[in-house]
């Protein structure tokens, strides 16, 4: 029998009405067969963990992907899969920051959540749930059909580090922008088995050492040179994610080249994504991009904002030579990115 292990964060999922019915609070792992009574018809033998305080996934930081990486990396042998309930706010950029700590995994981590809690009647959490479970205990000749970190939500299973939020309020609250999805749950649940991730390497490995060192610059008419030297000139800061327009298109004036490239002369990485939900930059292809090219900036194709900081975190973590670490974000490593 198939085994996984429900590791609960916090978030909306997991909430129940409390004795006064007017508060919610977390519920009982212990107790999940009772809630979701229909997941003892699934052959899959399940566990729990669960986080020793819960949180809201606002209040989500890097020092909680290291626990949940903790508790997979503890128990990896023991299960043939993971599902992580977590809060929809925060869900991709933790699935992000997942898929490039965890390297060479060949086991299917899945996260999950919901718009309203799951003790409400209306709730899209036990589907979610239930289709999560059911889509980690997937194998297919002998091994297991996903084998790396993604994201279920209202039938649709996505790449976790190719996802990000779009609604506040509708179920089908998570949009892949640039990549097809992996898996669709109808009447079958279709794999998209041609767009699934397989790892290069054979060995299992956490990243434990993150670096949060990292701003987010996003470019917009009216830009002052006074809020561009603020941001880039924030002390031990080792990273920047430039929200460009267009396919990597910024302003040319004289006092914003500068700065720039005075800043990246002084050590600091620069990573150019677009501010399009669709398409990707293509550094040099129009002249307002071209000088970014020359000086140094990074060209981020199609990496989402969650992706693009959380690998700068993993990368700034593991190594301080800058000519790796741009390397690496050149480099397509959890298939997070489209290379040409």
């Amino acid at each position: 029998m198939t085994s996984i292990l429900i590791i609960y964060t916090g978030g909306t999922i997991g909430m129940v009405e409390a004795e006064d019915r007017k508060t919610l609070v977390p519920f009982n792992l212990s107790h999940i067969l009772d809630q979701v009574p229909e997941l003892k018809k699934l052959d899959v033998k399940l566990d729990s963990a669960s986080f020793e305080k819960p949180i809201d996934s606002s209040d989500m930081q890097p020092k909680h992907w290291l626990q949940m990486a903790r508790i997979i990396e503890e128990n990896y042998l023991k299960y043939d899969g993971f599902v992580i309930l977590h809060g929809s706010d925060t869900l991709a950029y933790s699935a992000s920051a997942l898929s490039f700590m965890l390297d060479g995994m060949r086991k299917p981590v899945i996260l999950t959540g919901s718009q309203l809690p799951i003790g409400m009647i209306r709730t899209d959490a036990r589907e979610n749930l239930i289709t999560a479970v059911e889509m980690a205990a997937l194998t297919k000749n002998g091994e297991p059909v996903i084998q790396e970190v993604a994201i279920y939500f209202e039938y649709k299973l996505y790449r976790g580090n190719r996802t990000t939020k779009v609604s506040a309020e509708a179920f089908e609250a998570f949009s892949s922008p640039n990549y097809p999805l992996l898996a669709e749950a109808g009447v079958h649940i279709e794999v998209n088995y041609a767009r699934l991730f397989r790892p290069k390497s054979e060995q299992f490995d956490v990243h434990h050492n993150l670096d949060a060192s990292v701003g987010v610059l996003t470019l917009f008419p009216g830009i002052s040179e006074e809020q561009l030297l603020a941001q880039i000139g924030t002390e031990n800061q080792r990273a920047l994610v430039l929200q460009s327009f267009g396919s990597g298109n910024a302003s040319q004036q004289p006092w914003f080249l500068e700065a720039l490239k005075s800043a990246i002369d002084n050590g600091l990485i620069v990573l150019n994504i677009t501010q399009c939900m669709k398409g990707k930059v293509e550094q040099g292809k129009y002249a307002t991009s071209q000088a970014l090219l020359e000086m140094g900036v990074i060209g981020g194709s199609d990496l989402t904002l969650e992706a693009a900081i959380t690998k700068l975190m993993v990368l700034l973590g593991h190594s301080d030579d800058p000519v790796w670490i741009k390397a690496h974000l050149n480099s397509n490593i959890r298939g997070e990115m489209s290379i040409a």
